[in-house]
């Protein structure tokens, strides 16, 4: 099982920037696609970011590609999300989660997930 911690979320203005750590536990962090979702009041949960398990290639939604950049350290077991350029739409709780063999765009393919991290970007 794998165990991830979302951290780094918080309060910030619009245009401003911010970044989401995920740590995860035990040794086989590297054999998961990691994967940044986000879910506002009210709204599905929507895909953000994946990254491969080597960390070479990415894909990200529309909405935020040329803002947000997702990252891994395979020796410190850590996933980022930077974020810039933040919107009031990017309101959300985002959650980490880890993926066995792909690199999906989609939740249910997804294996474990982090409890979230709230961000708020106010105007």
């Amino acid at each position: 099982q794998v165990q991830l911690v979302e951290s780094g979320g918080g309060l910030v203005q619009a245009g401003g920037s911010l970044r989401l750590s995920c740590a995860a536990s035990g040794r086989t962090f590297s054999r998961y696609a990691m994967g940044w979702f986000r879910q506002a009041p009210g709204k599905e949960r929507e895909f953000v970011a994946v990254i491969s398990r080597g960390g070479s290639n990415t894909r990200y939604e529309d909405s935020v590609k040329g803002r947000f950049v997702i990252s891994r350290d395979n020796a410190k077991n850590m996933v980022y999300l930077q974020m810039n350029s933040l919107k009031p739409d990017d309101t959300a709780v985002y959650y980490c989660a880890a993926a066995v063999g792909v690199i999906p765009t989609n939740s249910p393919a997804y294996d474990y997930w982090g409890q979230g991290t709230q961000v708020t970007v106010s105007s």
